[in-house]
């Protein structure tokens, strides 16, 4: 890994919780800005989802807060006392972007919503994340991603078979990560925007637009005013070729052949089945659609009589798309992960050493060093010291409790 300087000389204020918003400073963070984070004395709530067994290793390590705060910089300070919003403009003066996911509601008793920041600081990013957006009815309600991505965004339904009494429950954070790269997005263009223009802009990305996006396919069809797709009885698939097989020992494989006249013959030779190229009921798209129920069954004899590593073989000899279906802890050992660096390591000798899923994004074929999350406030005097605050200045702060 190497360090990639992309935001160098950035500076990002983040006033955030949770997931969503800081996963998107810690991928600034990442690629060279520098990002401090602001918490209140007592922390981020989410640090305290490790006293549930939620996120921590066998080593201590709150492996949920490092991947949402890797490379950051903390500072510990009140916002509910004036003196305390005093430093934290003490900070914006010296800001790119400033990055939150409060409601509105809480920005405008803290002074801190974008028209407010942005009369004051014309150059500053404004980036902000939300459950819902920042109008309508329900600009103000409470949005964690398995509320506003996964429930109100329509991928619980979309997602939940028929069958099922009760829709299905998300993965952590889903929505939160996809979220925060969107976000990420938007501040880079912003600064791009602000390097031709001088001028600042407000970013805002919801978890609800987040999911429509995921669900463009769905939502285009619902925009076309046609019934929507539901997970269907396999042998009535349009294309039986799209589907997947189960395995001699229980595992599956996922067949992606969309164009299917292009792979069958060679599909049928490596299943040492040359009689079902010719096969009248196999032989074009159309036939394979209209015997959908007895191609499928074809196939799942064949998949059935094949071990899992049998038919990962077979199928690499063909060039055409397909994968295994994976548990998520085969993808430690995957030789693509592992050929591209997809899983990084933090061991700068400050701490134990621990890894983590790296970002998606690389430049010139390299992903970031991955730094080590702050304590909660560990750099509080240090900022302090920064802006050009004294050691009485500080100390006063401390007594009165605005900082510990």
């Amino acid at each position: 890994m190497i360090d990639n300087e992309a935001f160098s000389g950035i500076r990002v204020v983040e006033l955030a919780q949770w997931v969503f918003v800081p996963v998107c400073g810690a991928l600034l963070a990442d690629w060279g800005a520098d990002v401090i984070r602001i918490e209140p004395p007592d922390g981020d709530p989410y640090r305290a989802l490790s006293t549930q067994g939620i996120g921590a290793d066998g080593a201590g390590v709150n492996l949920g807060m490092a991947l949402a705060n890797r490379g950051k910089r903390s500072m510990a300070i009140d916002l509910k006392q004036p003196q305390g919003r005093e430093v934290l403009h003490q900070l914006l003066e010296t800001a790119d972007v400033f990055l939150t996911n409060m409601r509105p509601e809480a920005l405008q008793r803290l002074g801190l919503t974008a028209d407010h920041l942005r009369e004051r600081y014309p150059r500053l990013v404004f980036a902000r994340g939300h459950g819902y957006g920042v109008k309508g009815p329900d600009a103000n309600q409470a949005g964690y991603d398995a509320s506003a991505f996964f429930a109100r965004g329509g991928l619980a339904d979309a997602l939940t078979p028929p069958e099922r009494e009760y829709p299905i429950s998300q993965r952590g954070a889903m929505g939160d990560r996809n979220g925060a790269m969107a976000l990420a997005f938007g501040v880079a263009s912003a600064l791009l925007k602000r390097e031709r223009t001088g001028e600042g802009s407000v970013v805002d990305v919801s978890l609800l637009a987040t999911a429509m996006w995921t669900l463009s396919s769905d939502l285009l069809t619902a925009l076309q005013d046609q019934p929507l797709p539901r997970p269907a009885d396999r042998s009535q698939t349009p294309n039986p070729l799209t589907s997947t097989y189960r395995t001699a020992d229980g595992r599956f494989i996922q067949l992606m052949f969309l164009q299917g006249d292009r792979y069958w013959a060679d599909f049928c030779r490596a299943l040492d089945r040359v009689d079902l190229i010719e096969d009248v009921r196999f032989n074009s798209i159309a036939a394979r659609r209209t015997h959908s129920a007895a191609c499928v069954a074809e196939l799942d004899r064949e998949f059935g009589r094949r071990s899992f590593e049998e038919a990962k073989a077979l199928l690499a000899t063909i060039d055409a798309p397909w994968a295994p279906v994976q548990r998520v802890d085969e993808l430690l050992s995957d030789p693509q992960v592992i050929a591209n660096g997809y899983i990084g390591e933090v061991d700068d000798g400050d701490g134990p050493a621990y890894r983590l899923p790296a970002v998606p994004v690389q430049f010139d074929e390299q992903g970031p060093r991955l730094k080590r999350a702050p304590e909660l406030g560990q750099h509080t005097e240090t900022l302090l010291m920064e802006l050009g605050l004294e050691w009485d200045t500080i100390e006063t702060l401390q007594r009165q409790g605005i900082i510990p």
